[in-house]
């Protein structure tokens, strides 16, 4: 089983990609806007990648971060086209020498081989239109946004994705993740590209929700903490029982991380900006 869709929105196309339709974390959208591919989608969705890369003409691939389903085609399109992935350097250098993935995340997007990445430029344009490059860890350390400031647009990777959150991987971290989201927010911007959640318009109010939430999260987990409660009783008064993803990841993404992840969370560090 596969989903595959594609769509537009003004003059950018997009494709929607994946093994498994079990929500959108099992889903990837490869954008392209005039000259630019932003991300490389999961290996094991090649041969609909490679349809939509020899659809249309294009000059530059552009990666926000190594994970698998972002980058696990790269060398395969540079194969094909000639055209190099530019990536943060942080990337480059993982993408050289590789990196582990987890069993359920092989399962879903499939593997990610060694790519040879260059460095983005100094001035990077999609079209000719000016981006700035955002950098913005805590879902991974590499992650990367970039904002097209004329047109309040902004590819935020895997900063967004949804306005709550229930899980977390063991690697995340959510006092980074703040600080992230953060530092987004000070930009203006309206629409989101999320390769998940796709389109997301008001992006900027959906953004700051997730950082409020994210907030009061902290909060309530620090104050159970102070009271004494263990982290699982706290996990389950504000989370509820792990669910199946928790059990079938082996608790690499749990609800327990979450909270622990939320406790180390200093309120007066995030609160204003």
């Amino acid at each position: 089983m596969s989903v595959i869709d594609s769509f537009d929105y003004q003059d950018l196309d997009a494709q929607r990609v994946g093994r498994f339709d079990f929500g959108i974390n099992t889903t990837f959208i490869v954008y392209r806007l005039g000259d630019t591919i932003i991300d490389a989608g999961p290996s094991n969705q090649w041969k609909y990648v490679k349809w939509f890369v020899k659809n249309k003409p294009f000059r530059q691939l552009v990666l926000t971060h190594h994970h698998e389903d972002h980058s696990g085609n790269a060398g395969a399109i540079y194969k094909l086209t000639g055209i190099q992935p530019r990536a943060p350097k942080a990337t480059v250098e993982i993408l050289k020498r590789g990196f582990r993935i987890p069993p359920i995340q092989m399962l879903i997007w499939g593997r990610a081989g060694r790519a040879e990445a260059a460095p983005l430029p100094e001035d990077l344009r999609f079209s000719g239109e000016k981006v700035v490059v955002i950098p913005a860890p805590g879902h991974a350390k590499d992650m990367t946004c970039y904002l097209v400031q004329d047109r309040g647009w902004i590819f935020t990777a895997d900063l967004y994705v949804a306005s709550k959150l229930k899980l977390l991987r063991k690697d995340e971290s959510i006092p980074t993740l703040m600080h992230s989201i953060k530092k987004v927010l000070t930009y203006d911007f309206d629409i989101i590209f999320c390769p998940h959640r796709g389109i997301v318009e008001k992006g900027k109010v959906r953004l700051q929700a997730k950082y409020d939430y994210l907030l009061n999260l902290a909060t309530e987990a620090r104050e159970l903490d102070r009271q004494g409660l263990p982290l699982g009783e706290i996990t389950h008064r504000l989370l509820g029982r792990e669910n199946l993803m928790s059990v079938v990841s082996g608790y690499n993404f749990s609800k327990r991380n979450l909270i622990a992840s939320c406790m180390r969370v200093d309120p007066t560090e995030v609160s204003d900006y």
